[in-house]
């Protein structure tokens, strides 16, 4: 797929955010989802694959996302014109001593749209909706060098906490720190209640 730009720039007022326990239909999203994750993927961007994901397993994570309760899962599709441009999602831990806390699993968001501020906009929605489900602790990780994705997450309050030097191979004879950030939901509970 080629990079295309939008013919004006996104304002927020462009950017439909929906929740796939919201989407009617997200299972129709599938297509959608797969065609701008390949295209990141082969763009070499940092999404955990070093092979685009196929159809069947982003079908399959949809499927997940949408039969978790919303307290354990949520998954976020960002439209622009009735294009999809970006998706993410986070998932609460399953063990019995780490409940209260959830990981964003992956943010993505289009080339086309990139620097747009239709990542802000789907990582506040998905800082509100684990706020919403009770999450005290939101954690996520990314590839050390990828540096925008780094100054979004500390403009919104992430910090660091830990990083694993040269954990990532991209499989490209690379090797890259996974760096952590955490973001404390109960500061902000605690300061406005």
């Amino acid at each position: 797929m080629s990079e295309h730009r939008a013919s004006s720039p996104t304002t927020p007022h462009d950017v439909a955010l929906t929740t796939v326990a919201d989407d009617p239909e997200p299972l129709a999203r599938t297509e959608g989802v797969t065609a701008l994750m390949a295209e990141l993927v082969r763009d070499g961007v940092a999404l955990g694959w070093t092979d685009p994901p196929s159809a069947n397993e982003i079908a399959a994570l949809l499927r997940e996302l949408r039969a978790d309760s919303p307290a354990d899962a949520c998954g976020v599709f960002a439209d622009v014109a009735g294009e999809l441009v970006g998706f993410g999602y986070w998932r609460r831990c399953r063990r019995p001593t780490y409940r209260r806390h959830a990981d964003i699993e992956k943010g993505a968001v289009s080339p086309a749209h990139a620097g747009r501020g239709v990542g802000r906009l789907l990582l506040r929605r998905l800082v509100a909706e684990a706020r919403r489900a009770g999450v005290e602790q939101l954690t996520l990780d990314f590839r050390g060098d990828n540096t925008v994705a780094e100054r979004l997450y500390l403009s919104e309050g992430f910090r660091e906490y830990g990083r694993l030097p040269r954990y990532v191979d991209p499989g490209d004879g690379s090797r890259h720190d996974s760096v952590l950030h955490v973001l404390d939901l109960t500061a902000r509970r605690a300061s406005s209640g």
